[in-house]
């Protein structure tokens, strides 16, 4: 499995508040997304810089939404371009249903 870290910078700082009115407006086009496993929203402290924790099934599954229309739209929508970081998640603990994933 992979996680994808994207972050953007918002031209203005917004409140918790805001930033749950927007996630919300998209949170549906991610809802049984090919290849995803789990999508967390991020606003920093601050409320300047936003983005998204992605665990995907695999880079491909990951870069097969990434384009570059996808990335005009987070700048459209936010103000700037996103930044993405990939990190390897050999195993993932998730306590709401108790398990533990293993990418082997």
């Amino acid at each position: 499995m992979i996680t994808a870290l994207v972050q953007f910078n918002l031209p203005t700082a917004i409140s918790r508040e805001k930033a749950a009115e927007l996630f919300a407006q998209t949170a549906p086009m991610y809802r049984e997304m090919q290849g995803l496993v789990r999508k967390y929203y991020l606003l920093s402290e601050d409320g300047r810089t936003a983005g998204g924790a992605y665990l995907w099934e695999s880079r491909d599954a990951a870069e097969q939404v990434y384009t570059p229309e996808w990335r005009k739209y987070i700048a459209e929508r936010y103000g700037s371009e996103p930044a993405i970081t990939y990190f390897e998640s050999p195993v993932v603990v998730d306590n709401l249903p108790g398990t533990i994933l293993i990418d082997s």
